[in-house]
């Protein structure tokens, strides 16, 4: 008997403590390595909470926590050795700036490249698992603007504990007590973008925009902004996201990974609507409906926290490998609501490698052409869908991980037409200058400088399946007068010595065409 009662106290314990888990969670499990204790640990707590939509909100988070990491930077030089590097040792960025030229003099050409990867589903602790959920949920509940989202808008814009690759830390409680009175300062409680422009006017109060971390790749965490009060666009828009999702407040995280028209990449804030609609600001900087993008978009992505399976990384065969950031598996392609669009159908031109199933329509940025969007090879053609008017573009091929073009560039016109940029005959002269299109303090913001430095070298480059030269001449005023010029083609003036920061134009009637 006494046996008999063991055996069934053994057996309640054992079916009060396993769980049957479904395979994508027991796959999660498996991936969690040594942190596989903290990640059953936070399945079995809510499984025995007994809230089915907690327990449910959980396996959400778990079912895509594998594509969330923590990814720290470091400057190297040309022989990889690290370089000891921090940003606020510089009073501004032309002194920063003037510092990393004299690096390179000495070290050689300096890249920063990643110096660790930490896999959330192998670090993230129980209790910040448990945390962010339960938190979450009494926010949504609790505060009166939070009410009207749907659970699906509830777990993909509150419901995250991230915002881009920096390192978790636990943020909801410390937001939640910093702004536990907005309630007693709103005309109309039930508002989210009331809520949301209070909580960013003291985030402005008190965080800025500061060029210099601009070579600070590594995203900073909560307690790194409370302690440095500055940082570049990422950081602000997890600050904001941070501060509102704890608020109930559903916002996430638009962005370029390359501006059309000019260097460097942009990411700002979007807070969702109860109805869906994602109205724009900038954290720590504009508020919502008060907020512009000055700059042409070739396309606009949205940060998911959940995996989206329309993307490329879901149809790339297990051989062929993409430019490093299409291959992310969280994002949306939101272009659409920023600016006029149109798909692209494009014959190739150039011979399709082996083994190569998809092609990338690309925008010349700081110098490089650079991929924004792919599209399915099918035949000789493929169609890039939604991309922004009135732009220059180039098809490309990505092979043993660089790109190479698969056709001629072309104008992606206002009225939706092609125009080819072919080499077709020859100018007998033409009169050019040069424009330079730098991001300077204010993070959506450049400057445009028209300029032929008098005595300076130029050289004159034009496209034809690369970056061919037409030589070098000095400037003795301006324009800078050069002849036999290649018709219809893409052209590229640099001075020599720069950061190949200026424009590529096109030239027709006789005037330059920026872009």
């Amino acid at each position: 008997m006494r046996k008999s009662l063991v055996f069934l106290v053994l057996i309640i314990i054992f079916l009060s403590t396993s769980i049957m888990y479904a395979n994508d969670i027991k796959n999660v499990i498996k991936s969690s390595k040594k942190n596989k204790d903290q990640i059953k640990y936070a399945i079995r707590y809510f499984k025995q909470e007994g809230d089915s939509l907690q327990q449910d909100a959980s396996n959400y988070i778990l079912k895509s926590i594998g594509e969330h990491s923590f990814i720290q930077y470091a400057l190297v030089d040309s022989g990889g050795s690290e370089i000891e590097w921090d940003v606020l040792h510089y009073k501004n960025y032309d002194s920063m700036s003037a510092a990393m030229d004299s690096l390179e003099a000495i070290k050689g050409k300096l890249i920063w490249e990643k110096k660790e990867k930490v896999e959330d589903v192998q670090s993230i602790s129980a209790e910040v698992l448990i945390e962010n959920v339960e938190l979450a949920f009494e926010a949504w509940k609790e505060k009166p603007w939070a009410k009207n989202y749907s659970y699906e808008i509830f777990k993909e814009y509150i419901l995250p504990y991230r915002g881009s690759n920096e390192p978790i830390e636990s943020w909801r409680g410390y937001f939640m007590v910093e702004y536990e009175d907005i309630e007693s300062k709103m005309n109309n409680i039930n508002d989210p973008l009331e809520a949301a422009t209070l909580i960013n006017k003291d985030l402005k109060s008190w965080f800025k925009f500061d060029s210099r971390f601009y070579c600070h790749p590594t995203d900073q965490g909560l307690f790194s902004m409370l302690m440095n009060k500055v940082g570049r666009c990422e950081d602000m828009t997890n600050l904001a996201i941070y501060a509102m999702r704890a608020n109930g407040i559903a916002v996430t995280s638009d962005y370029t990974p390359h501006w059309a028209d000019t260097g460097n990449n942009h990411a700002w804030n979007v807070v969702i609507t109860p109805d869906g609609k994602a109205i724009p600001f900038m954290g720590c900087e504009e508020n919502p409906g008060k907020y512009s993008l000055r700059r042409r978009m070739a396309k606009v992505y949205r940060k998911t926290y959940s995996k989206q399976t329309e993307n490329l990384a879901f149809k790339l065969g297990n051989e062929e490998k993409a430019p490093a950031w299409l291959s992310g598996k969280c994002y949306l392609d939101v272009t659409r609501e920023y600016t006029n669009v149109s798909h692209v159908t494009l014959k190739l031109d150039s011979e399709i490698p082996d083994g190569v199933n998809f092609a990338y329509l690309c925008v010349f940025n700081s110098g490089e052409w650079k991929a924004i969007h792919w599209g399915k090879i099918n035949g000789n053609s493929v169609t890039f869908t939604e991309m922004g008017l009135n732009l220059a573009y180039l098809p490309m091929f990505y092979v043993n991980e660089e790109l190479i073009p698969a056709g001629e560039p072309f104008i992606l016109r206002r009225d939706k037409a092609i125009r080819t940029l072919k080499e077709d005959g020859v100018f007998e002269f033409v009169k050019l200058t040069s424009v330079r299109k730098k991001n300077i303090e204010k993070s959506s913001r450049n400057r445009i400088n028209v300029f032929l430095d008098e005595g300076c070298k130029y050289e004159l480059f034009y496209w034809q399946n690369e970056w061919k030269s037409l030589g070098v001449k000095t400037a003795k005023g301006d324009p800078l007068v050069l002849r036999n010029v290649p018709k219809n083609c893409l052209y590229w003036l640099v001075k020599k010595g720069s950061k190949k920061e200026e424009r590529i134009f096109t030239y027709h009637n006789d005037k330059q065409f920026w872009w």
